[in-house]
């Protein structure tokens, strides 16, 4: 790859890190980007996979630190997304690109108008119930099979549950998504290296950029309140949104 396209990957990177801590959806442009620059498809979601578990680390360690983190309930959300990326992993190359769009559009069009229109916050004392717990199982195994075949939106439309279902506040789900995240995209990415899809090489460069624009992007979210977490949230899910469709009917015209 010629040395130009390596640095604008680099900084492209880097600042869709530090703002994805928050908005999540980075591969929503990322990968896109990678096949705009000739990578095969398959390598270019394997690579940004890659890339992505080192985001995720770099993401979690303030917030971690900062004791953002309900380990108890968060492990068994782990448990299920560990299995569930390995399955999707498994399925990369039997669903086209057009589709995933069309999917990832739709979800998170109807997540943001949720949460816009949802009065009530997280509840106060975290009483949840069973069958939101029920709900909020089957969409961290349904979303964890997407988040290992090609995670844009994964983390976006992961945080939305927690908050509608899980009683958790924007910070706190922020926090869990990205933990969890570390997982989802590791077991992905040990899928991808056993099929030999990893391009190592542009895979550790833009691995150490996004780590490094990761822990940039937590360091301040872990220090804003609910309001705004809340309204990039949802400027960056439109935007995003509206991006992908007008991608799609591109695409089908």
């Amino acid at each position: 790859m010629p040395v130009l396209f390596s640095i604008l990957l680099i900084i492209l990177f880097f600042f869709t890190s530090v703002i994805g801590v928050v908005t999540g959806s980075n591969s929503l442009i990322t990968v896109p980007v990678m096949f705009q620059f000739g990578i095969d498809e398959k390598v270019a979601v394997a690579t940004n996979m890659f890339g992505l578990t080192f985001m995720s680390i770099g993401a979690s360690i303030p917030f971690v630190r900062q004791g953002k983190i309900d380990y108890r309930r968060v492990s068994p959300l782990i448990v299920l997304t560990a299995i569930s990326s390995a399955l999707g992993a498994m399925l990369v190359g039997l669903i086209t690109n057009q589709s995933l769009k069309l999917i990832v559009s739709i979800a998170m069009i109807a997540v943001a108008l949720f949460i816009l229109f949802k009065r009530n916050g997280a509840p106060a004392d975290k009483v949840v119930s069973s069958g939101a717990f029920v709900i909020t199982y089957i969409l961290t195994f349904v979303l964890g099979i997407y988040g290992g075949l090609y995670s844009g939106g994964y983390v976006t439309m992961l945080t939305t549950v927690y908050v509608a279902f899980f009683g958790m506040s924007f910070t706190e789900a922020v926090a869990s998504t990205k933990l969890i995240n570390i997982f989802s995209s590791s077991i992905a990415t040990a899928v991808f290296m056993y099929q030999g899809l990893v391009d190592y090489k542009l895979g550790i460069t833009l691995g150490i950029t996004m780590f490094i624009g990761a822990y940039v992007g937590a360091h301040y979210a872990a220090k804003m309140n609910d309001v705004v977490l809340k309204r990039i949230f949802l400027a960056a899910v439109f935007l995003l949104a509206i991006k992908t469709l007008y991608d799609l009917s591109g695409a089908l015209t």
